[in-house]
């Protein structure tokens, strides 16, 4: 008997199973059950283990079989490998506890605003809290689900965030810990038979980046390009793509007053045009400021009978009296918030739109050395694709305690699991087809390096990108920056000129010119190390920095 087989009859022979509830019986289950508590906004607030304040990316494996293993990079240290027989025990032992549970929860959604690749997704869990995520997180399933290329080949997740597997079973076949002990945490995808599990994650994060890794397989193999980024349509139907890793201000810059939002994160760029595959967003939000994030803020915080809310905050600090505070990062600095995207002012409601016009590619730069704002040529575009250069900010996953460099290529490294070339050749191809503009937006820091300079104002990122996408940076003079390959403009509208060029930033100039080398070289490292052994052309290898 195959594992959904078994899935279903145990679902059958359970005494207490709550299957597609309305959301406000998930809300009141929630509260009942204890899996969260009423915020004083009406929210429901909860909280994690420790070990599950943010990804566990160590943890995060995919069954390597003859039949599929040529379309995954299994030398990504992201792609790491089981055997069919590790994840069936896995999947049997999840099953295990799930007969066990007082109450099991089900929901039945379908990811991709797109119907023609609409995926449908069964997530099975035994706390009413994540069947809520689901629903704040995943769209209803469409009438005409049957155009889907997906129809009657859907994914189902089995989903156990509270218990452990029993570690002495998977001694040899899952990770070793630094004290010699077996992980007792898994989050394994089957890309081929379409089912996963998790064991042992509460984070909520891990449902969502699981199905968003598996459409990242999946679609490429139906001639659609995936994307980590965030995607909203001005008044005259232009469409914008906001690429970038958690922490860079995809959410922040994508909620924008004269443009109406797509999605937050996750999008499809089909024959078509963009497509949102989410029906809602997860925001970071500590240090959140109403008075510069207002969207947002008021996404979570309006005030509302509870019944009727079903927002959830996940790791922030509360007060007794239920007052939240997010400046407090005691906990962790990965709190979270997820909302329907209807809580916005300003949305799309059917999630598409056409292709885009402007893309930006966000990154976070702790060394305070890149400009706030440049445009990329071709060459240069595919150079900071393939790099995904940014800094990996505090509290996004497990044991990052502080913001480091790193490259994760297509600006989502860890949820892109087929070859590199694969997702580099359909952008490249897309962008010269459709004529996309390109720039490269720092959102990191400015007048020094993390701990001596400060994090760009977000008010002055926002005319920026403003300026980008009105094409108000079109006519301007730029200066190429031999170091960087990038082009920076003289000028950009309500921005002061002295800003756009970070070394003018820098009191200690000597300091700035050290700082730069010495990022530039860690380009150059990267690019050897990663595509040293790939048939990368010239003209893009030439863009990297230090080279």
């Amino acid at each position: 008997m195959d594992l959904n087989s078994k899935l279903i009859d145990a679902i059958k022979l359970h005494r207490n199973v709550f299957d597609n509830i309305s959301r406000s019986e998930m809300i009141r289950h929630s509260v009942e059950n204890k899996d969260a508590i009423v915020s004083e906004n009406g929210a429901l607030a909860t909280w994690t283990p420790p070990e599950s304040t943010g990804r566990s990316p160590k943890d995060t494996v995919i069954v390597k079989r003859v039949s599929s293993e040529a379309n995954i990079d299994w030398s990504s240290p992201n792609n790491i490998p089981i055997d069919e027989e590790t994840f069936n025990l896995a999947f049997e032992e999840a099953l295990s506890y799930l007969n066990k549970k007082d109450k099991i929860y089900m929901t039945d959604r379908v990811v991709g605003a797109d119907v023609s690749y609409a995926l449908p997704v069964k997530v099975v869990t035994s706390h009413a809290l994540f069947a809520l995520f689901t629903d704040n997180m995943f769209r209803p399933v469409p009438s005409d689900i049957e155009k889907s290329c997906f129809f009657n080949n859907g994914y189902t997740l089995l989903h156990l965030p509270y218990n452990k597997l029993n570690a002495e079973k998977y001694k040899g076949r899952l990770r070793q810990l630094p004290n010699g002990e077996t992980t007792d945490m898994i989050v394994a995808m089957d890309m081929d038979r379409k089912i996963g599990v998790i064991v042992g994650s509460a984070y909520c994060g891990s449902i969502k980046k699981m199905i968003f890794t598996v459409m990242n397989y999946l679609l490429p193999l139906e001639g659609i390009l995936p994307l980590h980024c965030s995607a909203n349509e001005g008044k005259k139907g232009d469409s914008a793509l906001l690429l970038g890793l958690s922490g860079t201000g995809k959410t922040t810059l994508s909620a924008d007053p004269s443009r109406a939002l797509l999605g937050d994160d996750e999008h499809g760029w089909s024959e078509d045009g963009i497509a949102n595959f989410e029906n809602g967003c997860y925001a970071k939000m500590i240090d959140i400021n109403p008075a510069k994030e207002p969207d947002i803020f008021d996404a979570v915080m309006h005030t509302d009978d509870y019944m009727n809310h079903g927002a959830i905050i996940e790791n922030a600090m509360i007060y007794p009296w239920g007052t939240l505070d997010y400046f407090d990062d005691r906990f962790t600095p990965n709190s979270r918030a997820s909302y329907p995207l209807v809580y916005l002012k300003n949305i799309k409601e059917s999630s598409t739109s056409g292709h885009p016009k402007t893309i930006l590619f966000l990154t976070a730069d702790a060394y305070g050395v890149l400009p706030p704002v440049s445009q990329l040529n071709p060459d240069q575009a595919m150079l900071w694709f393939l790099m995904g250069y940014t800094s990996k900010l505090a509290g996004t996953e497990t044991g990052v305690t502080e913001p480091q460099a790193t490259f994760s290529r297509f600006f989502g490294q860890p949820f892109m699991p087929c070859n590199p070339d694969v997702y580099a050749d359909m952008l490249g191809d897309k962008m010269s087809k459709h004529n996309t503009k390109v720039y490269l937006i720092n959102t990191g820091w400015s007048a020094g390096a993390y701990g001596v300079g400060s994090r760009m104002d977000i008010n002055l990122t926002r005319k920026m990108v403003n300026a980008a996408l009105e094409g108000e940076l079109n006519d301007v003079l730029y200066e190429y920056d031999p170091l960087f390959h990038v082009n920076i403009p003289k000028t950009c509208p309500g921005v002061p000129d002295e800003i756009l060029f970070p070394k003018n930033t820098w009191k200690d100039k000597t300091a700035y010119d050290e700082t730069a080398k010495n990022l530039a070289k860690k380009f150059s490292d990267a690019f050897d190390k990663a595509y040293g052994h790939k048939n990368i052309q010239a003209s893009i290898v030439a863009q990297c920095p230090g080279k």
